[in-house]
């Protein structure tokens, strides 16, 4: 076989980059030879694994199917019954015996779990519901796999020709090794998974260097010092394992938890903008390092089949030296969800920081905790680092991570935490008893930052002062934005502050404006929060610390809470009470020294939530999901109310269609999955599979308004 019929033999089609068989398995195998060498693994499984992953492929069946694959199809509907990972299993007796186990660890299950798979494609699935499943697969066997074979000799793989009766034995070789698998996590399944999607970024991208995978970054950078960043005069050094550091904002505290890591770095944060802040400062400090900084999007892969539910946590890039993201993907391998074993694989024995922990949900205290545990067990280093942690969510971390003589502890003493007070609180009854507040704000030109709870009451709040004030610089952020418009976003405030200090500015956020915006506001009124995020929120006002700033204080205003459960969320009634009661008012100075007490009084005895871990990977310390198979979805889409999905606008369908992977990125919308998932939006079955809203739905300037996702709201129903 000649190279222009290599080229012929395609891996993927037109709406995934048309990329040759040929060029993917050598993709892979590239990858995964270098994720092996840097694991510890053995480079020539890995090698031999990746080259027939994907070789059934060229199948004339599958080409048949990608040739004949309609443009963006929309509808995710159950495709025939081939499946190019059994085809692929027919090659295993190229491998020498002892490497074949591992070998169908990653043909078998690196696309679907091995059993009970959501769609019923499972290998195990197929071979249990239909009897003719090998004879399916076989067909013109005898034909393509000459130009099969062909492929892998090119690649370098010594080959024979292999019978039928050779091929029916390899196939029942790999369902008998799969019918016997036990519990527990398979190293080989991640590492193809892991290859198989950073190739296809680099095929799609074509601007991934692999040289620059697994390399340790030179946190150097961070050791720099200053009296008015007490952390930093602090040292990092100790030969305890783990960091506990409990310090306000504007501490230093991100420099001092860089300085504690040794290894390569996963940095999480809980929103999608803080993540895209951070990501970016992180860059830009290690630009003139050979350090790979990686971003990691919030939002999952959810694929919907027949109103049964997928989700997929791929992350890009393989052994970033650093990658910033949020728990959720962590969370992947505590649930037990499709790509957990590429996660795990990648998080062992890294550094992993946890910043700014956040103990108003009940749910992700479950879940943080849960990561925890999971973390020591893949020999994790792991530092926590919070502005606002209660005295019983402490001593359970402290607990998880071995106690006091593995835990290197770090807190500021009396006379520092004084410096740190700079706001005086005033309580409110209603938003309108701050209309004066606002009103003479404008008039004396500073910049006033109003935030709520809700997506929809922000928008309403900035539709209200809009009109009220047409002719000041104002403007909405929240997380429902497509993420190119949310950087233009964030690039205008930035410009405002910077360049019309003389001008008054009026922002509305919600939430994510707790740990993102590094941005120094006059004047805050708020909807009451939790106390520890409540305090996150402080931390925009009067947030640029000098020594001149030391000792001088800006007001921030509290809206008393409401006390209906729908509009307390996403918190929790008597949490926002309590919080209310314990902060000062009339103007009196939050004292940093109180803030612990006043935490403490807020969450004098946490529950920790028993989310349901049934079927998870991860239960008790021990693997408790059987090898090479995934849970549908993890219990986060059932539980919280987060972005977790992904979303487009009809403007942007055929665009998107068109688009690489990185121009794609900059289309999708964030939102939250109960918003989309039941409203039987259309789906595209490409990229991220972003579900499709009414282009009515959302503005650049407001971002989505979720009342309008509905079927009824399409422009044209001609989508498909």
């Amino acid at each position: 076989m000649d190279n222009n019929t290599h080229d012929e033999i395609l891996a993927k089609g037109e709406q995934n980059g048309h990329t040759s068989l040929y060029q993917h398995l050598q993709d892979v195998a590239r990858v995964a030879v270098k994720i092996a060498h840097s694991e510890g693994m053995d480079e020539q499984i890995a090698l031999e694994g990746a080259l027939l992953h994907d070789v059934g492929k060229a199948s004339p069946v599958f080409q048949e199917r990608l040739q004949n694959a309609k443009k963006c199809n929309t509808l995710l509907s159950r495709a025939s019954v081939f499946r190019h990972e059994i085809a692929s299993l027919f090659f295993l007796s190229l491998v020498e015996e002892s490497h074949r186990e591992a070998v169908i660890e990653m043909i078998a299950a690196h696309h679907k779990s091995v059993y009970k798979d959501v769609g019923g494609k499972g290998l195990l699935d197929l071979v249990d519901y239909d009897e003719e499943c090998f004879d399916e697969h076989i067909k013109g066997f005898e034909e393509w796999s000459v130009n099969a074979l062909d492929i892998l000799q090119s690649l370098g793989m010594r080959v024979h020709p292999i019978s039928l009766s050779e091929a029916e034995a390899n196939f029942e070789r790999a369902v008998d090794y799969c019918s016997e698998k036990k519990k527990g996590c398979s190293p080989w399944r991640g590492l193809l998974m892991a290859a198989d999607h950073m190739a296809s970024a680099m095929e799609q991208e074509g601007n991934v260097c692999i040289d620059k995978i697994f390399t340790i970054p030179d946190l150097s950078y961070y050791n720099r010092t200053s009296t008015l960043y007490p952390l930093s005069e602090l040292s990092a050094e100790s030969e305890k394992r783990h960091t506990l550091v409990t310090a306000p904002t504007g501490a230093g505290k991100t420099d001092f938890l860089l300085r504690r890591c040794k290894g390569r770095v996963f940095y999480t944060l809980p929103f999608q903008a803080s993540i895209n802040a951070m990501y970016d400062r992180i860059k830009c400090d290690l630009r003139d390092t050979n350090a790979l900084v990686v971003l990691l999007h919030a939002a999952s892969n959810l694929k919907v089949e027949k109103g049964k539910t997928e989700e997929r946590i791929m992350q890009r890039m393989v052994g970033a030296s650093v990658k910033v993201m949020t728990p959720h993907q962590m969370a992947s391998v505590v649930f037990g969800i499709k790509g957990y074993e590429a996660m795990a694989l990648d998080l062992r024995g890294c550094d992993v920081i946890l910043d700014e922990i956040h103990t108003y949900s009940n749910e992700i205290q479950a879940i943080v905790l849960r990561i925890i545990e999971v973390l020591v067990s893949l020999d994790c280093r792991i530092h926590v680092g919070s502005a606002t942690m209660s005295s019983v969510l402490y001593s359970k971390i402290l607990a998880l991570l071995g106690g006091k003589e593995n835990v290197y502890e770090v807190k500021l003493p009396h006379e520092v935490l004084t410096s740190f007070n700079r706001h005086r609180v005033y309580k409110l009854g209603s938003i309108d008893e701050a209309a004066d507040v606002i009103e003479t704000a404008v008039q004396q030109k500073q910049k006033i930052l109003l935030v709520c709870n809700q997506v929809k009451r922000a928008q309403a709040l900035y539709h209200h002062l809009a009109e009220q004030y047409p002719e000041v610089s104002k403007m909405l952020i929240h997380s429902r934005y497509k993420r190119h418009d949310r950087a233009a976003l964030e690039e205008s405030l930035k410009e405002t502050f910077n360049t019309m200090t003389e001008d008054a500015c009026i922002v509305v956020s919600t939430q994510v404006v707790e740990v993102s915006l590094d941005i120094s506001f006059d004047l805050m009124v708020t909807e009451c929060a939790p106390i520890d995020a409540l305090i996150q929120r402080f931390g925009r006002i009067n947030r640029k610390r000098t020594s001149e700033m030391i000792g001088y204080y800006k007001p921030v205003y509290v809206i008393a809470p409401q006390e209906e459960a729908e509009e307390a969320r996403p918190y929790t009634p008597d949490v926002l009470k309590r919080t209310f009661e314990v902060l000062p008012d009339n103007g009196n100075v939050l004292d940093e020294n109180e803030v612990q007490s006043m935490i403490d009084k807020v969450y004098p005895d946490i529950e920790f939530m028993d989310i349901d871990y049934s079927g998870a990977a991860f239960v008790g310390g021990k693997w408790q999901l059987k090898q090479l198979c995934h849970r549908a979805k993890s219990a986060l889409l059932d539980v919280l109310d987060i972005n977790t999905a992904l979303c487009i606008t009809e403007s942007d369908k055929d665009v998107y269609c068109a688009a690489n992977a990185l121009e794609r990125q900059q289309m999708e919308i964030p939102i939250s999955y109960h918003s989309v998932g039941h409203n039987k939006l259309d789906q595209l079955d490409m990229g991220a599979r972003p579900f499709v809203i009414p282009e009515q739905a959302y503005t650049p300037d407001e971002g989505v308004d979720t009342s309008l996702c509905k079927t009824e709201y399409y422009q044209s129903f001609e989508i498909l």
